[in-house]
């Protein structure tokens, strides 16, 4: 077998800067096609309801059912799911499960408030969310750590309803999902996908309840689906292709950097894994256990266009300079492995998640490390955060001012209002003036 072909950058190159836009550049943007098939399954749903649905399913997933309660799972049957796991899965994860909870605990908001000398009252009240819709992958590409990571800090935060929708293509259940389900609390399962989940949980159906936010991944009519909602709900984000940097001195073993590479590339053929480091020959030896590990992965299938298309290892003139490049990219995952992270970590300003040190292996995240998988791709890490609690609870301001305030900030209110030509706004201030 010939080895891989893989781009390799140098920061001192002229065109440095052109080479890093063009392996950056992803447009995850949905074809007319896509675009037209959704609009029409989301008008279709919003006006038909359950019988859309159920069309629908039985179509696109091979599930057919008489009625919405048949694709139904009961608290019963999730229940069932967890307690059947082999022992060590179920262990496992309750471990990823409790440490996620530990973690998001750790980001409620309270309530605030503060009284003024006159006896007036700012504040804000933090509350949550009365539903969410959480979207699962179904069948083979099934993920029961995306469970855990969207269901626990909505319920943490105080969501009284969570409704999970996971599709079963051909009737395909995934057990694993399910018994996630169970242990993070979800309230109500329905065997859908797709664009036509996404649109029963924005409008509701005659059965499947209207939510208030739509969190989770899925494929392109997904993701098409969920912009096309927002608005009528919020959404969390719109996910483009895994992305992971390592940031390296040299000094740790290639054939961890190249598997850490790998980890990212196996999800899909467009994940995009990249490796800075100051040090060449380090490159070269990374490159090597990329050629040497690849045939013993098994899913080379999908990691080896990855690496061939979407990969880069870029040499940098020093870690000072590898972080400029890493605030450029704006890293899903970001890997300083290297002997000093802490020294490195005031110069990152644009990255999901930041893994310090060598032994801080990305995947440690992705299931049990605590903080949340679910992270800003794109380079739009540059304005996002983790999904965490905060995206489940709202706020509401709370003003209430006493005579005196009143009194007081209405002469302010009114000169300001009739500088805006808005009288009504000024009398009603000035009705309160003493």
């Amino acid at each position: 077998m010939s080895d891989l072909t893989l781009t390799k950058l140098d920061s001192t190159q002229t065109d440095f800067n052109q080479q890093l836009d063009r392996l950056l550049a992803w447009e995850a943007v949905s074809d007319d096609k896509v675009n037209q098939i959704v609009n029409e399954i989301l008008h279709r749903v919003k006006t038909e309801g359950d019988a859309a649905v159920l069309e629908y399913t039985e179509r696109f997933d091979r599930c057919p059912a008489e009625t919405m309660s048949a694709l139904e799972m009961s608290q019963e049957r999730l229940q069932q799911s967890l307690a059947n796991l082999p022992a060590d899965q179920r262990k496992a994860l309750e471990v990823a499960a409790q440490r996620v909870t530990d973690y998001h605990e750790r980001q409620k908001s309270d309530s605030w408030r503060y009284t003024e000398a006159d006896g007036t009252m700012l504040g804000q009240q933090v509350t949550p969310m009365d539903k969410v819709g959480l979207y699962v992958p179904g069948g083979k590409a099934a993920y029961p750590s995306s469970v855990l990571m969207n269901a626990l800090p909505a319920k943490v935060a105080g969501v009284k309803e969570i409704i999970m929708v996971v599709p079963t293509p051909g009737g395909e259940v995934n057990e694993l999902v399910l018994a996630a389900a169970a242990l993070s609390g979800v309230d109500r399962v329905f065997c859908i996908g797709g664009a036509q989940a996404v649109a029963a949980l924005a409008y509701g159906t005659e059965t499947v309840p209207k939510v208030d936010k739509i969190v989770g991944p899925g494929n392109i009519f997904v993701a098409t689906a969920k912009r096309a909602v927002f608005g009528a709900v919020g959404i969390d984000m719109i996910a483009g292709p895994s992305e992971i940097l390592v940031v390296c001195d040299g000094q740790t073993d290639p054939d961890w950097v190249a598997m850490d590479l790998f980890s990212q590339a196996e999800h899909d053929e467009d994940a995009q894994p990249i490796l800075v480091s100051p040090d060449s020959d380090f490159i070269a030896a990374v490159e090597a256990s990329i050629n040497k590990l690849l045939p013993t992965m098994e899913r080379k299938a999908i990691i080896e266009p990855s690496m061939v298309n979407r990969a880069a290892l870029i040499k940098v003139r020093d870690m000072d300079e590898a972080c400029e490049v890493s605030n450029r990219i704006a890293p899903e995952h970001l890997e300083l492995s290297v002997a000093d992270p802490e020294s490195l970590l005031p110069k990152i300003r644009h990255a999901g998640a930041i893994f310090m040190g060598r032994y801080t292996a990305e995947a440690l995240g992705d299931y049990c490390a605590g903080p949340n998988h679910v992270l800003p791709t794109s380079g739009t890490a540059r304005f996002s955060s983790p999904l965490g609690v905060y995206d489940f609870q709202k706020r509401s301001s709370l003003i209430m001012f006493s005579a005196e305030g009143a009194s007081e900030m209405g002469k302010v209110a009114s000169v300001l209002a009739r500088g805006e030509s808005l009288t009504a706004h000024a009398r009603s201030a000035e009705y309160r003036i003493k």
